[in-house]
C-alpha cells in the first residue's frame, strides 16, 4: 500500500466478513476480488469488493460495506445482519439496550472511523460495549435468532420484462418469472438505516411479533392439556424435559421428535398445562437452548366418532352413513386431550 493510500486508510483485505446465508451452501465457492472497487455505503471510503455466486439458482452477490464498519457492528458485509444471531441491527440493539452515536456528517465520520480503526487494531472495542446487555435481552435474542441459513434470501430478482409481458428468454432468463407482491414497507428498505438500526421495517416486524409472543392465549377447548415445544436439539433428552416440566404438574406422556426439533408434553390436568405456560413461556432454556412453547390442538376424531356419539345418545345415524357394527356402542374413544397434538400456528 502506498503512502497516500495509507493516509487515506483505504481497505485492502484478503477475505470478506460474511454470514452463512450470504456465503451459500457450497464450501468451494469462487470469488472475484477488486481492490478499492467501490466506496463503502456507510463511511464512503474505498474498500476491496468481493463478488460471488452462493449456489445454483441464486443471484450473484457482492460486499457493500468495508470491514471496519462491519466489525464495529459485528454485521455481514453484504446483508448487514448480525453475525451472531442473524437478526437486524435494530432488533439486537433494542434487546441489548445499545445506542448508535456514530456521526452522520462526512468530516466527523472520517475522524470517527479513523479512531475506531485504531481501537479495533488494539482490540479495545466490541459491537455491544456501548450498552449494558441484560440477561433478559440476551435470552430474547436467543429466542428470535435464526439457527439455520435462510438461502431464500439469495434468490434472483424478479424479471422486469416478465412483469411487462415482454420477456422472451423463457427458462434461460436468469431472473425470476413471478409477479411482484403489492408494495409494502418492506420494499422501502435502506442500507444505512439498517446499519444504524433506525426505521428498519424488517426489524419492526420482528419486534412486533416478539411483543405478541409474550402472551399465549389458551385454547377454548378445556380438554387440551398438551404443549408443543420447538427448538429441541439432539442433546435434549426426554429426561431433561421431564425434569424441567414436572415441577408444574403431573405429566402423562412426553414425545420427542429430534428430526423436527420439537417435542410434545401431555399433562394430566388442564391446570398443570396452564401453569407450565405461565411459568415457562419466554423463560424455558434447557442445556443452553431456548425452547418456544405453544398450545396444541386436538386431532380431529373423524366421522366414525360422530356416529358413535349419536349412537351413545340413542339417536339414529343420519342418512347416507353406514350403520355401526354390533357392539360398537360400547367402544370407549380417547378424549380430545389425549389425541395426538398438532401445533397451533
Amino acid at each position: 500500500m502506498s503512502k497516500a493510500e495509507s493516509k487515506l486508510n483505504w481497505e485492502d483485505s484478503e477475505f470478506p466478513i460474511l454470514c452463512e446465508t450470504c456465503l451459500g451452501p457450497n464450501p468451494y465457492v469462487r470469488m472475484t476480488k477488486e481492490r478499492y472497487g467501490k466506496e463503502c455505503k456507510i463511511c464512503n471510503r474505498p474498500f476491496t469488493v468481493f463478488r460471488w455466486n452462493p449456489g445454483v439458482g441464486m443471484r450473484f452477490k457482492k460486499t457493500e460495506l468495508c470491514q471496519t464498519c462491519a466489525k464495529i457492528k459485528n454485521v455481514c458485509q453484504t446483508c448487514v445482519f448480525d453475525l451472531e444471531y442473524g437478526l437486524p441491527v435494530q432488533v439486537r440493539d433494542t434487546a441489548l439496550n445499545v445506542t448508535d452515536d456514530a456521526p452522520r456528517s462526512d468530516v466527523n465520520r472520517q475522524y470517527y472511523m479513523q479512531q475506531l480503526d485504531d481501537k479495533l487494531e488494539a482490540g479495545t472495542i466490541g459491537h455491544d460495549q456501548k450498552g449494558k446487555a441484560s440477561p433478559a435481552g440476551r435470552q430474547l435474542l436467543k429466542q428470535l435468532a435464526r439457527t439455520d441459513p435462510y438461502y431464500k434470501r439469495n434468490r434472483p430478482h424478479i424479471c422486469s420484462f416478465y412483469v411487462r409481458g415482454e420477456c422472451n428468454r423463457g427458462n434461460e432468463c436468469p431472473y425470476r418469472h413471478e409477479l411482484p407482491e403489492p408494495e409494502s414497507d418492506l420494499s422501502k428498505q435502506n442500507i444505512q438505516d439498517r446499519y444504524h438500526g433506525t426505521n428498519d421495517p424488517v426489524a419492526k416486524r420482528i419486534l412486533a411479533r416478539a411483543s405478541k409472543a409474550g402472551h399465549l392465549n389458551a385454547p377454548e377447548d378445556k380438554t387440551v392439556t398438551s404443549l408443543l415445544l420447538r427448538g429441541v436439539e439432539k442433546d435434549i433428552t426426554e429426561g431433561d424435559l421431564r425434569d424441567y416440566f414436572y415441577a408444574f404438574g403431573e405429566i402423562k406422556s412426553i414425545k420427542v421428535i429430534h428430526d423436527k426439533k420439537c417435542a410434545f408434553i401431555n399433562y394430566m390436568t388442564r391446570a398443570a398445562a396452564e401453569t407450565a405456560v405461565d411459568k415457562a413461556l419466554g423463560n424455558c432454556i434447557i442445556k443452553g437452548n431456548p425452547l418456544r412453547i405453544n398450545w396444541c390442538k386436538p386431532k380431529p376424531l373423524g366421522p366414525r366418532s360422530e356416529i358413535a356419539k349419536e349412537a351413545s345418545k340413542g339417536e339414529k345415524p343420519t342418512a347416507g352413513q353406514p350403520p355401526l357394527p354390533p357392539g360398537s356402542e360400547k367402544i370407549v374413544y380417547p378424549s380430545q386431550g389425549n389425541a395426538t397434538a398438532i401445533a397451533s400456528q
